[in-house]
């Protein structure tokens, strides 16, 4: 299938999206605003993109749905962004908050290519954890 390519805003908006409509089984564009801290015109003209690049369907006031595409696309921001949080944490031993933040804006960004790589790489320090204790431990 292929993805449209969407803004890294966009792409926030998806991941909100979907993280509703796992958490709550629907979402509003009010819950979106009040998650993503931004205006509720924001939203309006975010989610109008989204529908017209076949992301998701909604009604003006009526709840939000994803679009088999969309979902897709969210899920791949979603893993992009849990990778590089446990590569952050894990590996790199951030706390979870600064980790989440730096995750946040790196994943909007960073090449598939360095994402299939880091992927590797946290596999290897998992199943290699004298390797990241080593490195903990000294870079304290």
């Amino acid at each position: 299938m292929k993805q449209a390519k969407i803004t890294s805003g966009l792409e926030d908006y998806m991941e909100a999206i979907s993280n509703n409509i796992k958490t709550n089984g629907k979402v509003r564009p009010i819950d979106i605003a009040r998650e993503l801290n931004v205006s509720r015109a924001s939203v309006s003209e975010a989610l109008r993109r989204l529908a017209e690049l076949g992301f998701i369907t909604y009604g003006r006031y009526g709840v939000i749905s994803m679009t088999q595409e969309g979902e897709y696309a969210a899920e791949s921001v979603i893993k992009r962004h849990n990778l590089l949080k446990i590569f952050l944490c894990d590996v790199l031993g951030l706390d979870e908050n600064e980790a989440a933040d730096n995750a946040c804006k790196i994943e909007h960004v960073i090449s598939a290519n360095m994402i299939d790589r880091l992927d590797k790489f946290v596999i290897f320090c998992k199943n290699n954890q004298k390797f990241t204790s080593k490195f903990l431990d000294e870079n304290k």
